[in-house]
Parts: C-alpha cells; structure tokens; sequence
C-alpha cells in the first residue's frame, strides 16, 4: 500500500455470544488494551487503572460478548487483510421510551492503525447498521474530552448535546467532562 492508499476495511457484526471465539475475544481484549495504555477508551470497572494487560480487560470482553443478541446488542468489527483494526459496540436502548435509540460504546481502532480512517469507516458503518438493519431513529455515545474525540465524532456527523463536567476522574487533579454526542439517522 502506498502512503496516498486508503485501506478499505472488512466488517462484521457479532450477534450472538457463540460467534466471538477465543482468538477474537483475545484480539479484542490486546486491542483495547493497547488504546487504553495510550490514554483512550473505556477503562472497565473491574480493571486496574493503566497500565493494563490483555488478561486485565479479558473479563469485561466476556462481559460485552455474553450481552449480544440479534435485536438488541452487536459488536461490529472491521478487519485488514483478516486482522483486527478495529471495533466498537452497538446496543439499542433497553427502556420502551428509547427503545428507537441506539448506543455506541468502546470505539477503538489498533493503535498502530491510527489514521488510517479506520475509525471513521466504522462510524459510518454503524450509522447505517443501526438505521437499515436495527430501525433505529438516533445515536448516542459519551466520549472524554481532553482528547480531541470530540472533533472526530463531529467530522462523522456527531453534535455535541452536553456535557457533564469533570465527572471523569483519571487521577488527583485531572477530573474530565464527559461529552454526551448524538447523531439522528
């Protein structure tokens, strides 16, 4: 590939708990290890503050692929050449009220991928998942400000509705405000 070429990703919904086998749950799990130690993604309740390993994000991939059901909850990955680069989680949400909105959490792309559009390539995958496969009517997500995700989101279509401020802790004295995004589809 040539510094001018974009790499077109394949992608693949995940459904059911069955489809994520042991070597995929391990790429994930590496993934999002690797984005957490360089200051992105969710870190998972039950994980340590970074550094992390695979083995300490394994648990909370258990956790994401035990919740996968055909109407209600799809992990969407995008591959190069068969490799994970990335993936994120789509769930619709649970209460009657919202039940025409969708959620996406855990957007990551393999660090060594960065730039490459890959991150954009599954955000506007899953805008059409969402409307075309799920009937979804509007996305929601949260991100970490003091980042700049704020402006990749915007560059895919994202609004930034709100803010909670400084509700994020990541160490004494450096609180963040979570940023709440929508998009209508």
């Amino acid at each position: 590939m040539t510094p001018f070429e974009v790499p077109v990703p394949t992608f693949t919904q995940f459904t059911r708990p069955s489809e994520l086998a042991g070597p995929l749950r391990r790429e994930l799990a590496a993934c999002w290890a690797a984005v957490v130690n360089t200051g992105g993604a969710v870190i998972p309740p039950d994980c340590p503050l970074p550094p992390v390993t695979p083995a300490d994000v394994a648990t909370a991939v258990d956790r994401i692929a035990e919740n996968l059901t055909p109407d209600h909850s799809m992990l969407l990955s995008a591959t190069l050449d068969g490799t994970l680069a990335g993936w994120l989680v789509l769930r619709r949400e649970a209460h009657p009220l919202e039940a025409h909105c969708g959620v996406v959490n855990h957007v990551q792309t393999q660090v060594h991928l960065r730039g490459l559009g890959i991150g954009a390539a599954l955000m506007h995958r899953v805008r059409h998942v969402a409307r075309e496969e799920m009937g979804l009517d509007r996305l929601k997500l949260t991100a970490r400000a003091g980042l700049g995700l704020e402006h990749f989101y915007r560059k895919a279509g994202w609004a930034e509705v709100g803010r909670w401020p400084g509700v994020l802790r990541l160490a004494p004295g450096d609180d963040r405000d979570e940023i709440l995004m929508s998009i209508a589809l």
